[in-house]
């Protein structure tokens, strides 16, 4: 190979940008906080109904319909209500409501009722939950959207 063809095949500088870790560095530091805030939140409820072994797992249901519920008022208030900064999002809706809520745990507490002897029990907790907390959902976006039209007439 020549040296201008050498030269040729060197990659030339583009238009000096921004690095793409640099521009999300203050989402990330917002999910983290959030979530290290949901997260204490959901231990501290787990504390105050602690489950004994082989028992109905109330701390983690209400974990979950809690932060459903809450996620489906929240969004509705910045899509169609409030305007709102655009890292209020990522930490509450994805930091916070992400750290609360607890669907891994969820499966853990189905799997744990099976091995204690209650698979009528996990059953009756994987149904419930998922129902309670797809009505959360619809019910608080629901009641959030009524308030907002009723403020805005």
């Amino acid at each position: 190979m020549t040296a201008p063809e050498a030269e040729s095949l060197r990659v030339q500088p583009g238009p000096q940008r921004r690095p793409e870790w640099r521009a999300q560095a203050p989402v990330v530091a917002v999910v983290a906080a959030g979530g290290a805030l949901g997260a204490v939140a959901r231990y501290a409820l787990a504390l105050a109904l602690p489950t004994a072994a082989g028992g109905f797992p109330w701390a983690t249901f209400w974990t979950n319909v809690i932060g459903c519920a809450v996620i489906g008022a929240f969004l509705v208030l910045i899509t169609e209500g409030l305007p709102a900064h655009r890292l209020v999002r990522p930490f509450f809706g994805t930091g916070v409501l992400g750290g609360f809520t607890t669907f891994s745990t969820y499966a853990v507490d189905i799997q744990k009722l099976v091995d204690h002897g209650r698979p009528g029990t996990g059953l009756a907790y994987l149904a419930a939950t998922l129902c309670a907390a797809l009505a959360a959902v619809w019910c608080a976006a629901t009641v959030t959207r009524r308030v907002l039209t009723r403020r805005q007439r």
